[in-house]
């Protein structure tokens, strides 16, 4: 028996002893309450009144179970046989139709008490799985909270580790940039400060002076240029080129930095109008020469091409005759700061490719190298839109 601490029985042991008496007492007394009503009726049909109690375990059945409706049935059939089958007030019976009647009776009343019953356990297992559909419809939506609970934390969390990780990446890129622009700050601002510094200035040391300072300079450009394509504030005056003029600039320009160099290139095939900025192309193709003039052998051309490979676009394509490029660098060759070893040891910024890309997407165009080829060098090619009367 379940006790509290004082040892007197639980108050949920005592209200099941009381259920379980309210069960015997309705199924006893039920059938004596309704023959007292019966017998004061006094009617001529009193037999007819066994549907009354055939009613009555029915409902016992029900509510209560099996063995309180046959415990019901019994005792109907004990006060029927009593009360209104002669001889009355025996439990002797003279005719032996009212044998077959109770015994009838007694038999109905257990079969409607076994029906009962089993409607009532239908209905105490449908309130079961009622009440087991409900326990798991509020299971799932506990787990369902709770799985959307973890899907957000999961969400933050890779949030936040994506934050960490542009925030490391971020980190990175500064201490990288600050490295590399110290160092090419550094060799052109020592330069002038030693020349301009050590004895009277003669010609070769304001030439050495005026050419670090155009280094210097060429460095600040690139650094802003590079910094407007990044920041998508890079602005293009489009207009129709004839690409013919722009290389020839390019060449013109090449040809003065490095007197020596020479550049195969064929007039004819630069008749192509595209529409460009003329400044900018003149950037791209600067830079692309100035690449393929510090990776090149000397003596070797550098050779330029014009193709209209594909509708609406015209492919210039710029080849040297060096080494071509590393393989550790091809995943990275148009990043900042990212330089191969040239042939002379030229220096170079490591923005030249970056900005050429910048620059050639700016006028939706693309820039790639080519499949490299042992011993052919390094091509670089890139697109430029036509002009409207051209396509």
């Amino acid at each position: 028996m379940s006790t509290t601490l004082s040892g007197r029985p639980s108050t949920e042991s005592q209200r099941n002893r009381l259920a379980t008496y309210a069960i015997w007492l309705s199924a006893v007394g039920g059938p004596v309450l309704l023959t007292a009503v019966l017998v004061r009726l006094n009617s001529q049909q009193q037999r007819d009144y066994v549907f009354l109690y055939l009613g009555l375990v029915a409902v016992v059945g029900v509510v209560r179970g099996l063995w309180p409706a046959l415990s019901a049935a019994l005792v109907s059939f004990l006060l029927v046989d009593w009360f209104f089958v002669p001889p009355v007030g025996t439990l002797t019976i003279a005719d032996e139709q009212d044998i077959a009647n109770l015994l009838a009776f007694l038999g109905i009343a257990g079969l409607v008490g076994l029906l009962a019953n089993r409607r009532r356990e239908t209905q105490l297992r449908a309130e079961a799985l009622a009440r087991q559909l409900r326990e798991v419809n509020a299971e799932l939506v506990r787990l369902n909270k709770e799985q959307a609970q973890a899907a957000q934390a999961e969400l933050r969390l890779a949030r936040s580790e994506q934050q960490i990780r542009a925030l490391q990446e971020a980190d990175r890129v500064r201490q990288e940039l600050l490295a590399n622009v110290s160092h090419e700050l550094r060799t052109p601002l020592g330069t002038i400060l030693a020349e301009s510094t050590s004895g009277k200035p003669n010609r070769d040391r304001m030439e050495t002076i005026a050419s670090e300072a155009r280094r210097l300079k060429a460095l600040v450009d690139d650094m802003l240029d590079m910094a407007r394509i990044e920041a998508r504030a890079l602005r293009l005056e489009l207009e129709p080129v004839r690409l013919g003029d722009a290389v020839a600039a390019a060449i013109e320009r090449l040809e003065r930095n490095s007197p020596q160099r020479k550049v195969d290139w064929d007039p004819r095939a630069g008749e192509a109008v595209v529409l460009a900025d003329w400044h900018r192309v003149g950037q791209v193709l600067d830079n692309l020469l100035a690449n393929a003039d510090r990776f090149s052998p000397e003596g070797r051309p550098i050779a330029i091409r014009a193709d209209l490979e594909k509708p609406g676009l015209v492919t210039v394509s710029i080849a040297d005759r060096g080494p071509g490029v590393a393989s550790d660098l091809l995943d990275r060759l148009f990043e900042r700061f990212v330089r191969g070893e040239s042939q002379a040891g030229l220096p170079g910024t490591g923005l030249g490719l970056a900005i050429v890309k910048g620059l050639v997407e700016a006028h939706a165009g693309s820039v790639w190298l080519e499949e490299p080829r042992s011993g052919s060098g390094a091509v670089f090619r890139f697109t430029l839109p036509l002009a409207a009367d051209q396509q």
